[in-house]
């Protein structure tokens, strides 16, 4: 599927379109960005014709002192059907032969008025943010201390009444039931609510809410890092829970792990809270102090001194 267009850049940036109007459809795959100064300078052997080309100053000022054969020639070589757009920036006047060239080949011709340095980072961060990998996770994602959490479990084990709570309690909802998470950059991962159910909540019994009509703008966020998962998990009596909190168990998501909690849920068990203490505990676990280290190396001198005593004595 076709994640982002020429028309979607032009729209984005607010382009202007010169010629090649026929051609705003077409898919752009790549996040990169390609500088043909070395295409104008008459070298198309590794020319990256599926990548936008930007043009600025350095290579509008070349193309101005080749004969008009050599412009001509070489303008035409960077139109290909797989070009998706070429765009002029600081507002620079087109060559006629470009034009003329992006109009046959139905290549998008565009012009901006913004610095090519600048845009050309607006551009990679625009692009990169469109073609991230994604996927859609079932879970609810919600925003404890500043810590992106992502709950998940079986159906009915109670995670939407716990990002209630939560939601009670101060934090806020990104996204309930299905959450659409892209890789924006290796160890990054966004998690964002599909526009149908945004600001939604489904309470059995109850039915769906709007939590932020209910409880306001600052219930809601539209997008969050995720740098936790709890796994909610009916309590089995025959499955040894991690007590201390030494073992960190792993999730993989796209191309990136991610810390993940498994918790048991049984009644009397207040999860909201539990949630709390969990995203304030991996905060500081990032700030580089481990509770369960601390006490376990306490612990092992401890019975090292109480050993030695024992030497002593006998």
């Amino acid at each position: 599927m076709v994640k982002v267009r020429t028309k979607d850049v032009i729209e984005k940036f607010k382009l202007e379109l010169i010629s090649g109007e026929e051609g705003i459809n077409r898919p752009i795959t790549t996040s990169d960005i390609s500088r043909p100064g070395l295409e104008l300078a008459g070298y198309f052997d590794y020319y990256p014709a599926d990548r936008i080309q930007l043009v600025g100053m350095t290579e509008l000022t070349f193309a101005e002192k080749l004969t008009a054969g050599e412009r001509g020639l070489r303008m035409e070589n960077l139109c290909t059907d797989v070009t998706p757009g070429i765009i002029i920036t600081r507002d620079l006047p087109v060559p006629m032969e470009l034009i003329e060239a992006a109009e046959r080949e139905s290549v998008p011709l565009l012009r901006t008025k913004q610095k090519t340095t600048r845009f050309s980072g607006l551009l990679t961060n625009f692009l990169e943010s469109k073609l991230a990998p994604t996927t859609a996770i079932h879970g609810v994602l919600v925003d404890v201390y500043g810590v992106g959490v992502l709950i998940m479990g079986q159906s009915g084990v109670g995670k939407s009444e716990t990002a209630l709570e939560l939601v009670k309690r101060g934090h806020r909802l990104v996204a309930d039931d299905c959450v659409e998470i892209r890789q924006e950059d290796e160890n990054t991962l966004v998690g964002t609510s599909p526009e149908l159910i945004e600001h939604l909540l489904e309470i059995r019994g109850l039915g769906i809410i709007n939590v932020m009509t209910l409880f306001g703008a600052g219930a809601v966020l539209s997008n969050k890092k995720i740098s936790l998962v709890i796994n909610l998990e009916i309590w089995d009596q025959t499955k040894q829970y991690d007590r201390l909190g030494l073992d960190e168990e792993k999730m993989k998501i796209i191309d990136t792990d991610l810390t993940r909690l498994t918790i048991p849920v049984r009644p009397g068990r207040n999860l909201a809270v539990i949630l709390e203490v969990a995203a304030m505990n991996f905060r500081l676990k990032r700030m580089g102090v481990n509770a369960a280290e601390i006490f376990t190396n306490k612990l092992s001198e401890s019975i090292e001194d109480g050993g030695q005593q024992d030497d002593f004595l006998y």
